[in-house]
């Protein structure tokens, strides 16, 4: 029987998630995750100012979720792509897997062959394809007229505007669809949006040029997964609903099936984020507009963080196992 073809869109630890989970069903499905050229900061960003090549940390994050670790060797190179350092001058905040794609580009000559030969030394199971290769900036214009420009200051607003909303998201300069990206979109079975921050992580792959075309011509079922948590300067004060219609206006689809979580957090964990300005997103969909799945799909896996980074991490995370299993079963 011939595999079902999954393509996950995103960047960052939400991408990261679901696709640890996927590839525990290789056997079964064909993945793909088409992720994010458009990250600014942290030590993905220092590098893209520093070699001018496209930014690879949602790369470097996909191609850890999808490594094969089925000997200890194998686990120790995931780990080496994961290794953050956290002291050195120069080094401090930067990812082994992050420097590491920076040399295969400067040897190899093009950041797309570079992720191919990542891919093979790390036995991928599945694809990782940039959404674009043009070199591109994302743009964010506030509900009192601010402009933002680029992702990291998007991620860290002043507090002047941070509880503001999104009134409309754009690169700048303009970029087209990576023909790969385009192909896997059209031919899958299904496309997975999320989890992972609405407008920095899966809106900023939705608003490439091509892109809406492309999920327009495929008959692939749509699945949003939403996020856990509002996050400051993006979603403030936004509920499930509001998620979903901002998905539909910028793929100009309704989603066929959304993934919320339905379970409570403790108030410790509350108490921390309510102090950055972030909390629970409260699941108000219907079932008129798209099939809801509401469920606990909560982690219990203890995160820690690295001093040294300087992107502000998640705490709560989805369960990759809880994900997959709703996923596997919508196919």
């Amino acid at each position: 029987m011939d595999k079902k073809r999954v393509v996950v869109v995103g960047g960052g630890t939400g991408t990261h998630t679901v696709l640890r989970g996927l590839s525990r069903h290789a056997d079964e499905i064909d993945l793909t995750a088409i992720v994010s050229m458009s990250d600014s900061g942290g030590s993905s960003g220092r590098l893209r100012d520093e070699f001018g090549q496209l930014p690879i940390g949602d790369v470097r994050n996909a191609l850890t979720a999808l490594a094969v670790t089925d000997d200890e060797n194998h686990q120790l190179l995931r780990k080496l792509f994961l290794y953050r350092f956290d002291r050195g001058e120069g080094l401090s905040g930067h990812n082994f897997g992050n420097l590491l794609l920076t040399a295969l580009t400067d040897i190899l000559g093009s950041e797309v062959e570079a992720i191919k030969a990542a891919s093979k030394i790390l036995r991928v199971s599945g694809k990782v394809i940039p959404v674009t290769t043009d070199h591109t900036n994302l743009v964010a214009e506030y509900e009192d007229g601010s402009v933002i420009f680029n992702e990291h200051d998007i991620d860290i607003l002043s507090p002047a505007i941070s509880n503001l909303r999104i009134v409309k998201l754009y690169l700048s300069p303009e970029a087209s669809l990576n023909p790969e990206a385009k192909t896997a979109l059209i031919e899958a079975d299904m496309v997975v949006l999320g989890p992972g921050d609405l407008y920095t992580s899966i809106l900023s792959n939705c608003i490439v040029g091509g892109f809406t075309e492309a999920l327009r011509e495929s008959s692939a079922k749509v699945v949003y997964i939403c996020n856990l948590m509002s996050k400051k300067g993006q979603t403030v004060g936004m509920n499930a609903m509001e998620h979903v219609n901002e998905i539909i206006r910028y793929i100009d689809r309704t989603p066929d099936v959304a993934i919320i979580n339905s379970t409570t957090f403790s108030s410790n964990l509350l108490k921390l984020y309510a102090k950055e300005g972030d909390f629970p997103v409260h699941n108000n969909c219907t079932s008129d507009k798209c099939l809801i799945y509401s469920e606990n799909l909560v982690s219990n896996e203890v995160i820690n963080s690295v001093e040294s980074d300087e992107v502000k991490r998640s705490l709560i995370r989805h369960d990759p196992n809880k994900l997959a299993s709703i996923l596997m079963k919508l196919l």
